[in-house]
């Protein structure tokens, strides 16, 4: 869909972009129906990673793999979205006790969207170097195109970045966006749960933090002190001084490897590659053969 050339890609295979995965959840959650939704169909609290794997294997999908691979994906997407309605347990914002929810309705489909573009960018300029204006244009452009995928068509989204910027500006300050208590609920047992091998560390959840517009923040009960502040500071300078000067093989993620490793016509990844894709998605290879 995208390919070697394109901003997606640049962006998207860098391991950084695992910086802002908590700020993307979070900003998900902050939507009562998205928050709704997963707390009803959704089994990320019982399995924390199993959400992650299936979360990236989705987007890995899309962005890196092959053009069946990623209708493929998008076509699941759509199934799995489409099971997965139900009525508001209370009111919250703007939506009632009772109304309908859907997973498929093109407002949350836009917001979800939009999170997991803005927040790739906003991590990668956290650590390296920031995208030019145009550079940031052709960026919105896939975006669009990655939308797509999603079961947006071009109406359903901003024209320019401009417009793109606008959008996540007003639902930052939009009552649309309100923490509901099952949204608290669902952030406070996977950064401060009961699970403390899985509890993300100090700096990792003070960033999150961070990242959030304020009122978010203080919807989730989140609360930044002195300590937290400076942990996070001393991760980010040792990330930014030590993560550009790591070996592609480390840097990049095995999703992107792999889609290098089609273009050049290897049949398979290798261990490398096989080991990285794992850790991301959960399984050892993104693209089975004769299967897209």
């Amino acid at each position: 869909m995208f390919g070697p050339s394109s901003v997606t890609w640049r962006i998207d295979r860098e391991a950084v972009i695992f910086l802002g995965a908590g700020r993307a959840l979070l900003l998900q959650l902050a939507h009562p129906w998205v928050a709704a939704a997963i707390a009803e169909h959704s089994r990320t609290l019982a399995d924390p990673i199993g959400r992650f794997h299936r979360t990236f294997d989705i987007v890995f999908a899309m962005v890196f793999g092959s053009l069946d691979r990623a209708l493929l994906s998008s076509r699941q997407l759509h199934r799995r979205h489409s099971m997965i309605v139900g009525e508001m347990p209370g009111t919250v914002g703007p939506f009632a006790a009772g109304s309908r929810y859907c997973a498929n309705d093109i407002p949350s489909l836009r917001w979800v969207h939009a999170t997991l573009v803005e927040t790739g960018l906003m991590a990668h300029d956290l650590v390296l170097p920031q995208l030019s204006v145009e550079e940031r244009e052709r960026y919105w452009t896939e975006g669009r195109l990655f939308g797509a995928l999603f079961g947006l068509t071009g109406d359903d989204l901003p024209a320019d970045w401009s417009g793109f910027a606008a959008y996540t500006a007003a639902m930052a300050q939009s009552e649309t966006l309100t923490v509901s208590p099952a949204a608290r609920k669902i952030a406070t047992q996977i950064f401060t749960g009961a699970r403390p091998w899985l509890r993300p560390p100090r700096w990792y959840r003070a960033l999150t933090a961070s990242l959030l517009p304020e009122r978010l923040r203080a919807g989730f009960g989140f609360e930044l002190d002195e300590r937290d502040i400076r942990s996070a500071d001393n991760a980010m300078k040792w990330i930014r001084r030590v993560y550009p000067k790591l070996p592609d093989r480390l840097r990049y993620v095995g999703p992107y490897q792999e889609a290098q490793a089609r273009l050049r016509g290897e049949l398979q990844p290798d261990w490398i590659t096989r080991c990285l894709n794992r850790a991301w998605i959960g399984r050892p290879q993104m693209d089975v053969r004769g299967k897209g």
